[in-house]
């Protein structure tokens, strides 16, 4: 592993990390059902499906009564 000779100062290595955050996540909108999404995940509907790229990947349970 690298040992660095001398001691980097807080304000440099602070410096450095400034461009290490976390950028806002892309939101989708679904086609069929108008959701807002994060890109790459499963959502639901209002009916309680879970949906992915538009098709229903599990289908939620139906209530008897």
């Amino acid at each position: 592993m690298a040992h660095p000779k001398h001691r980097h100062s807080k304000q440099r290595t602070r410096t450095r990390r400034t461009h290490h955050k976390a950028e806002t996540p892309q939101i989708a909108t679904c086609s069929k059902t108008g959701e807002k999404h994060m890109y790459h995940r499963t959502y639901f509907d209002a009916d309680g499906n879970m949906l992915y790229r538009g098709k229903v990947v599990v289908k939620a349970p139906e209530i008897e009564g």
